[in-house]
């Protein structure tokens, strides 16, 4: 039986929450009241409610990158990656790194993208070729 998570996090706006993370993302909006908002994160459930985000510095080096921490992550299938990569740049979203692959040849490689939601909350969207590899060292 596959799982999903259930996250909750803050955003500053639950308008240009719904814009982003429905519109942009593609996410199916759930329940809400007038301050929180649930949103079906591609298979995951995820609540947003009004507050102060989590402080957020650039600390977790990966590679050849400092990225954003603490930040959400999701994999998805390199078909599903590609084109919601493509959607993105369509929305001009800002990344914080833009789609690219990483670790090209290594065990680990993968295709990973950053960027933040209006609150400034860090998500990083990766896949791998082959999902089997996600945890290979």
């Amino acid at each position: 039986m596959q799982t999903c998570f259930h996250l909750a996090y803050h955003v500053r706006d639950l308008d240009a929450s719904r814009a982003f993370y429905g519109k942009v993302l593609g996410c199916r909006e759930g329940r809400s009241t007038e301050t929180w908002v649930d949103f079906d994160f591609f298979g995951h459930q995820i609540s947003l409610h009004l507050g102060e985000p989590f402080p957020v510095s650039n600390t977790g080096r990966v590679g050849e990158h400092m990225v954003p921490m603490p930040h959400l992550g999701l994999v998805m299938a390199m078909d599903d990656w590609t084109a919601l990569a493509e959607r993105l740049k369509g929305q001009e979203v800002d990344f914080v790194i833009p789609p690219s692959v990483r670790f090209r040849g290594e065990p680990g490689e993968q295709a990973t993208m950053f960027f933040r939601d209006p609150s400034g909350n860090p998500i990083e969207v990766k896949a791998f070729a082959d999902l089997g590899k996600v945890y290979a060292t």
